[in-house]
């Protein structure tokens, strides 16, 4: 039996491209791209924010997941159509914009932790334990050992023991805890 369909034909609910408009790491951006399509594939292909990785495809392991209107997302399971006026936050975007004196980029304190505490082991599943850790961190500054864990549950990694990433969030939790300089005293 022969295909009767054109080899480049795309299924129906693809067959026009849409302009999807969102503010990606803090930039307004239009993006050309399948209503259908996979968030995760817009992304590595047309702006080039290839930090963002694919483990499962399924929405099983959090190499994927990036922050969408300030919710963490499987970006394999996101449709474009779906991000049109969102705020994207990749893994590109959580390094602070000002630039040291050596032209580098300021690292967030969950970066900096991961690269000196071991966090980081293949880099599949390290951007998406990154961002895990940012958004719990942003939504919960003072997350307990339990809190934390859970944070990074939706994240596989299958090159370590969880051990160095947990103790790498721990650490940045520290770094950036500071105290209230004009407390109250209590009473």
């Amino acid at each position: 039996m022969s295909d009767s369909r054109e080899p480049d034909a795309q299924p129906p609910y693809s067959t026009r491209k849409i302009s999807v408009q969102c503010e990606i790491n803090g930039r307004a951006m239009t993006l050309e791209a399948y209503p259908m399509a996979r968030l995760l594939d817009v992304l590595r292909e047309l702006p080039g924010l290839t930090g963002t990785k694919e483990g499962c495809g399924e929405g099983e392991c959090g190499a994927c997941a990036i922050e969408l209107d300030g919710a963490l997302v499987n970006s394999c399971l996101v449709p474009a159509l779906q991000a049109d006026g969102g705020k994207i936050r990749t893994i590109e975007g959580v390094a602070g914009s000002d630039l040291l004196q050596n032209d580098a980029v300021r690292l967030h304190a969950v970066q900096q932790a991961f690269l000196t505490h071991g966090g980081a082991q293949c880099g599949i599943c390290t951007p998406g334990m990154i961002l895990a850790a940012v958004n719990l961190l942003e939504r919960n500054p003072q997350p307990s050992d339990a809190q934390i864990r859970e944070g990074l549950a939706g994240n596989l990694c299958r090159c370590t023991g969880y051990t160095k990433i947990f103790e790498s969030v721990v650490a940045a939790l520290r770094a950036s805890a500071t105290p209230t300089p004009h407390a109250e005293p209590r009473r």
